[in-house]
């Protein structure tokens, strides 16, 4: 008998939940359902048995999936949603007739409209729900996005929920012939999530060894070896995991796994010390739209690999073979109590090295060359953590997957400064050359393998990665890493689809229809963080950077996409972890299938207000170097900003955007803080949160650590290249480096956690690129000798820029806007001047609202004001670490000269800030041609930010 005959035989004995279903006296509801139960589970091993067994031949195909049984389902959606262990919900859907729950251990079911459904091995029939349960209440709030529709409640026991998740599931509308209106699958993260949630207090998923020489120091005794292997996957029929002995030999052994069926989780478990060695695992899954399958695939909580990612690698973190001499006892710099201490420097792993000659050849584009202590590269980070940078933030330094890790190419590439042969070679190249930004996840807790020596070692990545950090803490500086839980780089059963390939339709976020949700990113899969496990496994990837390697702290890509609680939850267990606090920053944009709070309340700007979280901030950004997403030939040019052209415009229109760029810009200075009042152009004293900015409130954090102030970032142009487009193509070379400090410096002197782009302070360009994610190394590249800026080096890729060459041609032929090695030189020297005195005062970087609102004012404000002016007053009185009882800062964007009379001020006595003062200053004008008279009155250079300072 097989088992599809066996299963269909027990099915028509009886048919779960029917009404009409029959017991004799002997039996009782329960006894009979235990006996059909168990006889299932019986025919269930039976049946897998049958399949092919998993052997070590599985673990050594080089194929990732085996499709087992092929599905014959025409069914292409999943539009019905098992909300808890005894609900299920189809939206939209109509009471009428009666509702089925079909499934089929082999994958079997045959379900055509008007036709009877065949090849279920159960039947169970879903009683219509009559009114929500108190009990539920959380469960219909987490739902509520889906809308209203048939609403079904069932019985059955728990053992028989675990076992009909492992099958094929199909809901079903039939009519009194039994024959089939509508089916649909059912996105099943609910009903999982309530089955299952032992497992978010599981703290060991992943990869636990133990050696033999560890000694109980209590007991005297030596602690048995041995490696465990626990991998959630609840849907799963069978899970063996495969053991080799190297990244590239064959498996030498498999280990059946055990379900847990409280957990979800299957654990294996070996009386040997594995370390160094490497594993896979071997499952059987149904896949909706697919069939059964057997998937090889790697450890989700993998914490490194062999080259590509093809095999997980086992070994414990804690060894001292896995940590650099010194690696427990060096500490890290407590420069940082607050998050507003933070001056941030965003740097890429290959941009900092790959041009560096000084950094020996075989550690350049690597973790290593942090290390070569007296490369251009590591003198540039030591003199700006000298001047005030605090912390550098690593763009993507976990396992992703774009890059290959071993023999990625590095085209030579030539061209004139307008020419497209440049563009042409990098795209040619782009999927084999060894640059990418690596916001696409492949595995969260594993270092990227490309930024290795050796990729095919498990264990260097997590040597070298350590080194990279050891070497920054030494220099003072703070590392941060720049994360990307909102999507992966795969979904659905594509090889390099990790978490679907385990638990399909759980990680990833659906539409409606059970479609991969792709917001965040065009050919990405977006994340789930609202299911449990997807939110446990961003949690515990986060504090294990946290823990073992020691991270300061983290940006998160497109924050807007995880659900605020989640990252409470977070901030607060890595404070518990460290006995530090570990600062949290993000996108906090609003849009996609989440937006407004449509599935929870988001970690957006406007949802973190008391949170302690950081997002960047839009609204001085946009009003300083001008509205740039999504530029088109002509507004590229004509959205200007406040530093390059708008504040030079005379007509009424263009006097009123000076004005209400200035006002954006303070709102930028005080912190974006809702609660901060200040008069407007129009004369009014508000409230930031009461100024409009695009439909939303200017203001919206509740406090300074909620908000990230920068004028460029790794996305879009670089402020050198905006300019471009922007400042007319007669400015002189002095100006343009002026422009770029005036920027810089609205950034520093702003409330809140400051953030610059690696190169802005050298005037960095991608020769207009506006998304040089995958433009490889051509055209980000960074000149640590500041001779070259790189601008004019070709025209950038024709996917993103395009629609922009008619510019871009004459733009990168003249030589009046590519920057002299002198230019550099002042703008870095300039911006070095800028962090100096940041962290001269905490005025700059004040802790709470109320002292911003208390200390900081704003003058030359309201309709009579010189809107080319911005003048800022810091009062420091009886403030620690303050240095002075008071500041002014005042910046002019004014190609001329401009005097301001602040009379408020004219009894202080004020004098120029040590900075500027000093013969080693950048602008050297400020000292020659500021000034301040008793009455109040200021002289400022033109294009020029100035800082006055006064002891009593």
């Amino acid at each position: 008998m097989t088992f599809s005959n066996s299963a269909d035989l027990v099915a028509r004995a009886l048919r779960f939940g029917e009404p009409n279903a029959t017991l004799t006296s002997k039996h009782s509801l329960k006894g009979m359902l235990f006996v059909v139960v168990n006889l299932l589970l019986a025919i269930q091993s039976a049946g897998a048995n049958d399949l092919s067994k998993a052997s070590l031949a599985g673990c050594n195909q080089a194929q990732y999936q085996t499709v087992i049984s092929k599905e014959i389902l025409n069914a292409n959606d999943a539009r019905a949603y098992w909300l808890s262990s005894d609900t299920i919900r189809w939206p939209g859907k109509e009471t009428s007739g009666h509702f089925y729950l079909y499934a089929s251990d082999s994958g079997t079911l045959n379900i055509r409209n008007g036709a009877k459904v065949t090849g279920a091995s159960q039947h169970i029939l879903l009683q219509v729900g009559t009114g929500i349960r108190a009990s539920q209440a959380d469960i219909q709030t987490r739902f509520a996005f889906i809308g209203k529709g048939a609403e079904f409640r069932y019985t059955l026991p728990t053992v028989t929920l675990h076992q009909l998740l492992k099958q094929q599931l199909v809901l079903v509308q039939e009519n009194d012939q039994s024959e089939v209106i509508d089916f649909t699958y059912i996105q099943t993260p609910g009903v999982l999530d309530d089955l299952y949630l032992a497992a978010i207090t599981v703290n060991d998923l992943g990869v636990k060894v133990n050696q033999s020489s560890s000694e109980n120091t209590a007991y005297k005794t030596k602690l048995a070896a041995y490696s465990e292997f626990k991998l959630w996957a609840p849907t799963a029929r069978r899970l063996s995991v495969c053991i080799y002995n190297s990244g590239e030999s064959k498996a030498y052994t498999i280990k059946t796994m055990k379900f847990d069926s409280v957990t979800g989780i299957w654990e294996a478990r070996t009386d040997q010390d594995l370390s160094g060695r490497y594993y896979k695992y071997l499952l059987d899954v149904f896949v909706p739209g697919t069939g059964w399958v057997r998937n090889a695939v790697t450890d989700p909580y993998s914490i490194s690999l062999t080259t590509d990612s093809k095999r997980s690698y086992i070994a414990n973190l804690e060894r001292a073979a896995l940590k650099p001499a010194g690696w427990d006892q060096h500490e890290i710099t407590k420069r940082v109590q607050h998050a507003t201490d933070m001056s941030v420097y965003e740097l890429h792993v290959r941009d900092f090295s790959a041009n560096d000659p000084t950094v020996r050849s075989d550690y350049r584009g690597k973790y290593l060359a942090f290390t070569e202590r007296q490369s251009n590269g590591m003198k540039h980070l030591a003199a700006l953590s000298k001047a005030g940078i605090t912390d550098i933030h690593l763009l993507p330094v976990f396992d992703f997957a774009t890059i290959p890790e071993v023999n990625c190419s590095t085209p030579e590439v030539s061209g004139e400064p307008d020419s497209e042969q440049q563009q042409a070679i990098v795209t040619k190249n782009a999927a084999t050359d060894c640059f990418n930004w690596g916001y696409d996840p492949l595995h969260y807790n594993a270092p990227e393998g490309s930024y290795a020596t050796n990729a095919a070692d498990g264990a260097t990545r997590i040597l070298e990665f350590r080194k990279m950090i050891m070497a920054l803490h030494q220099a003072n500086l703070r590392v941060g890493m720049d994360v990307v839980y909102n999507h992966t780089a795969y979904a659905g059963q594509h090889e390099k689809s990790v978490l679907d390939r385990i638990v399909p339709g759980y990680y990833q976020r659906l539409s409606a229809n059970g479609k991969v949700e792709e917001s965040t990113c065009q050919t990405c899969g977006n994340t789930a963080t609202e299911n449990n496990m997807m939110a446990k496994l961003m949690s515990d990837s986060v504090r294990l950077w946290a823990r073992e390697y020691k991270i300061d702290s983290f940006r998160f890509d497109l924050m807007g996409h995880q659900p605020r609680h989640v990252m409470e939850k977070l901030k607060a267990s890595l404070a518990s972890d460290n006995g530090r606090p570990i600062f949290l920053i993000g996108e906090g944009w609003n849009f996609g299938e989440v937006a407004n709070n449509t599935r929870f309340v988001q970690a957006t700007q406007l949802s973190l207000n008391g949170s302690g979280i950081g997002t960047f901030s839009d609204r001085a950004r946009d009003a300083i170097r001008g509205a740039s997403r999504d530029d088109d030939i002509n507004s590229i040019v004509n959205n200007k900003g406040y530093i390059n052209g708008l504040a030079d415009g005379t007509t009424p229109q263009q006097v009123e955007q000076t004005l209400r760029a200035a006002d954006m810009i303070r709102v930028g200075l005080a912190g974006t803080l809702s609660d901060f009042e200040m008069e407007t152009a129009q004369g009014q004293h508000q409230k930031l949160k009461d100024i409009n900015y695009n439909g939303q409130p200017a203001g919206y954090a509740s406090e300074p650590d909620e908000v990230v102030n920068y004028v460029e970032n790794h996305d879009n142009q670089t402020l050198f290249d905006i300019n471009a487009f922007r400042l007319p193509v007669t400015t002189s070379h002095e100006d343009r480096a002026r422009v770029q400090v005036l920027g810089l410096a609205f950034t520093a002197f702003s409330q809140g956690i400051a953030y610059f782009h690696a190169g802005s302070d050298i005037l960095r360009s991608k020769s207009l690129d506006g998304n040089s994610y995958n433009s490889g190394d051509w055209f980000n590249r960074l000149d640590w000798t500041y001779q070259d800026n790189y601008f004019g080096t070709g025209l950038p890729p024709k996917q993103d820029n395009q629609a922009l060459y008619p510019l871009m041609h004459p733009l990168l032929l003249n030589a009046n806007i590519k920057p002299r090695p002198q230019d550099i030189a002042f703008t870095r020297d300039s911006f070095r001047d800028l962090l100096k005195i940041r962290s001269s005062s905490s005025l700059f970087h004040l802790t709470r609202s109320s002292e911003i609102k208390q200390r900081l004012h704003f003058y030359n404000t309201g309709s009579t004001q010189n809107p080319k002016v911005i003048v800022g007053f810091l009062d420091g009185d009886h403030l620690a670490d303050a240095n002075w009882k008071s500041v002014a800062y005042l910046i002019n964007v004014s190609q001329t000269e401009q005097q301001v009379q602040i009379h408020e001020l004219q009894h202080h006595r004020f004098q120029l800030h040590p900075v500027h003062l000093s013969p080693d200053a950048a602008d050297q004008r400020i000292y020659n041609e500021a000034k301040f008279s008793a009455q109040g009155g200021f002289i400022i250079p033109a294009r020029s930010a100035v800082v006055f300072v006064a002891e009593d």
